[in-house]
């Protein structure tokens, strides 16, 4: 090397840590050597990667969204909210991510998975059991749709256990009624929510004086950020499964996008959007 050319740069040379034998390095903490040997394609189409990784990490924001609600749910329960705004802001942004994602995967076109669809079995996304926890941890209960995880045990007894709990919005009602409104409780936890009168007439006074009521005001719509996102991401895959699919099929048995087109008739907190027509 010619004595005026400059040197390659080494970190080393400010105090970077080059060599790791026997510490913990950045792949160790992340378990990497598990996470990016779980691809494992079953044909040889290009495509297949992609569709493996786009569903691998859809779980992985969704396990991060569940574990966001259920801090958020204690949280509330306790009356402290303002950690719960920002748990709650987070599961909105995690959706946001999740709808970036068919982007991705709307790369592929129906030619491109057909080369592989067939090795999928009955393998489905209807099946994911933690995109179930989450409706079923905000409130969207219904308990046919365990059926599809009865062939795991342990993902069946865990939607059923969450059953037994009061949802993330029965504990935004039951705050409501800790903070002086007529909310009671519902009789039944094992169900989807309802609009309900009392609880849309204790959204409407909580509207109608937001400074009064700030932080219940502030909880509402933080729901409101996150099923709106949420709905976006249903949207977003009907869209996805149409243009890839058309209208086969789903290949775990549902009508496809017929299926996918009922489940964005399904609301959240029926009670938050049902208000804003009488304000």
């Amino acid at each position: 090397m010619n004595d005026n050319e400059p040197k390659p740069y080494d970190p080393a040379t400010e105090g970077a840590r080059m060599s790791f034998q026997g510490r913990m390095a950045y792949g160790d903490y992340l378990g990497l050597g598990d996470l990016l040997n779980a691809q494992h394609p079953l044909s040889d189409a290009h495509d297949e990667m992609l569709f493996i990784i786009q569903h691998q990490t859809s779980e992985l924001w969704m396990k991060l969204a569940l574990h966001e609600m259920a801090a958020a749910r204690r949280a509330i329960a306790e009356g402290d909210l303002q950690p719960a705004f920002k748990m709650l802001s987070r599961v909105a942004r995690i959706m946001e991510q999740l709808n970036d994602a068919w982007d991705v995967l709307r790369t592929m076109t129906p030619s491109e998975y057909t080369q592989f669809r067939d090795i999928l079995g009955e393998s489905s996304g209807f099946q994911s059991h933690q995109y179930r926890m989450i409706e079923f941890v905000a409130g969207n209960r219904n308990m046919a749709m365990i059926g599809p995880h009865e062939h795991r045990p342990d993902h069946a007894r865990a939607l059923r256990d969450e059953v037994a709990k009061p949802s993330l919005y029965d504990t935004v009602l039951a705050r409501l009624a800790a903070e002086g409104f007529d909310v009671p409780a519902r009789d039944r936890l094992d169900v989807a929510h309802q609009p309900d009168a009392a609880a849309r007439a204790a959204w409407l006074a909580v509207y109608r004086d937001p400074a009064r009521y700030w932080e219940l005001y502030e909880l509402a719509e933080k729901l409101v950020d996150f099923e709106d996102y949420f709905r976006r991401w249903r949207f977003n895959h009907v869209t996805t499964v149409e243009r890839i699919i058309g209208f086969k099929r789903g290949s775990g048995g549902t009508s496809g996008v017929a299926y996918l087109r009922k489940m964005l008739e399904v609301v959240l907190f029926p009670d938050l959007w049902e208000l804003r027509t009488e304000l």
